[in-house]
């Protein structure tokens, strides 16, 4: 009879598939033909459009038309105008603003661009147009949304909403027979900030917890149906330092000071990976304060230079950020977090929590709508990827200050678990999930 303690436990592996989308091909900045916005409002405007009719198909007395085309015809009379809304904000960063400041750059500490002053436009390629009305919620939009409004303009040039409405959910996706969903699970965690994360246990746990070294032989069968283990950003850094432009040798002091603090990061992270990488599959995620090979939205892959250990082995994946695919028959689709935190920003007079963002992002139909505005991003001028496409079966954001989940039903019934992912450095949680039920468990790996 076999000893239990002799048991040994194959990990599961499963189908993988990068979509894609968010890598760059070629970096092109000479094409004035069209901006994002175009781009943007192009791919949505006849979903927003097919959407804007079926709401609004019992109301009377309506016809569509472009805003630069609205004309004060008949003030009785109501239009859809489709467009990109603009939320024009006195406390939003500015680089004129900054200048003329006598070139004293200092980083800006205002977390929140919103204010009672704030004014709500829509606009296409060639005009704008304020809108007013009791029927909009300045606070609760941000710059960047393709959305349908239905009103009437008014004799000082104003447009007043009777109702509004957004592209919605992604259409549910047709099921092929190849594609079921396998018995897996996944482990998401973020925020692992390895330069000023000085807890080295909590680290040790997590490793030794992912490869079977710790735990029970019940805790040991469970651990080896983790399939992928996502690490979603700022796994370097996990935020960057707020200093003054004194001279030229305080600055170069601190520039040096902070590449070796990197270095040192880099080697720790490619000897935890390399750990885990023996064992399980493992997908890195760069995230906004790590030195990724560019700082724009969609962040490319670490390059494999810099993991030298662990970009050897096939079980090692560099991902883009955001970033979307199929593990296990269940499309995943998220960020790590950097589009969430802007919204709050310019939407902070709100009560909205990070997870019902999250959320309203999935009826805007776009992973990070607030860009390039201000979110920097990198230029598209033929189409916008940030633009979903497909219905994730599974919608993250990293670098959350707290774990929170939700499973939603969407308009046609389409099941989708949105998770908060916490920083790790200061909760200690890992996110399990279940690829088949779509459960969710957090796992504590300390006190924090």
């Amino acid at each position: 009879m076999e000893d239990d303690d002799s048991r040994k436990y194959n990990r599961k592996i499963v189908s993988f598939k990068d979509y894609g989308r968010f890598k760059l091909a070629e970096k092109k900045y000479d094409d004035t033909s069209l901006n994002i916005y175009t781009a943007r409002l192009n791919d949505l405007r006849e979903d927003i459009l097919h959407k804007a009719k079926f709401k609004w198909s019992k109301s009377a007395n309506y016809s569509y038309t472009e805003v630069s085309c609205l004309v004060l015809e008949n003030p009785e009379k109501s239009y859809i105008l489709i467009g990109i809304l603009y939320k024009d904000q006195k406390l939003k960063p500015s680089l004129l603003r900054e200048l003329s400041k006598e070139l004293q750059l200092e980083a800006q500490s205002n977390k929140n661009y919103s204010s009672a002053d704030d004014k709500l436009f829509l606009e296409d390629k060639t005009l704008r147009i304020r809108l007013v009305g009791n029927h909009i919620s300045i606070q609760e939009v941000v710059t960047g949304l393709v959305c349908a409004i239905l009103g009437h303009e008014l004799e000082n040039g104003t447009f007043w909403v009777e109702d509004w409405c957004f592209p919605g959910y992604c259409p549910k996706p047709c099921i092929s027979s190849g594609s079921l969903v396998e018995n897996a699970k996944i482990l998401l965690v973020s925020g692992l900030d390895l330069v000023s994360n000085t807890d080295q246990l909590s680290l040790d746990l997590l490793s030794e917890w992912i490869t079977g070294m710790a735990g029970c032989i019940n805790v040991q069968e469970e651990e080896a149906i983790i399939a992928r283990v996502i690490i979603a950003g700022n796994t370097i850094r996990g935020s960057t330092k707020i200093y003054y432009h004194k001279g030229y040798q305080e600055t170069k002091s601190y520039d040096q000071l902070k590449i070796k603090e990197d270095i040192i990061a880099m080697h720790k992270l490619d000897t935890f990976l390399s750990n885990i990488l023996h064992c399980c599959c493992v997908m890195l995620m760069p995230g906004e304060f790590d030195p990724a090979c560019n700082y724009s939205m969609p962040q490319q892959p670490f390059h494999p230079c810099t993991l030298q250990k662990s970009a050897r082995f096939k079980s090692m994946y560099g991902a883009t950020n955001p970033w979307i695919g199929n593990i296990g028959g269940r499309i995943i689709a998220g960020s790590c977090g950097g589009p969430i935190i802007d919204i709050m920003k310019i939407a902070g007079l709100s009560q909205l929590s990070p997870l019902e963002w999250l959320e309203r992002t999935l009826i805007w139909r776009h992973y990070a709508p607030t860009g390039p505005d201000t979110l920097p991003i990198h230029p598209f001028f033929k189409n916008d990827p940030f633009v979903m496409k497909e219905c994730p079966d599974i919608y993250f954001a990293g670098n959350m200050d707290k774990y929170d989940t939700k499973l939603i039903t969407a308009d046609e019934g389409q099941m989708i678990r949105l998770i908060c992912i916490p920083k790790f450095s200061e909760s200690k949680i890992a996110v399990l999930v279940n690829l088949q039920d779509l459960t969710t468990q957090p796992i504590s790996f300390g006190n924090g």
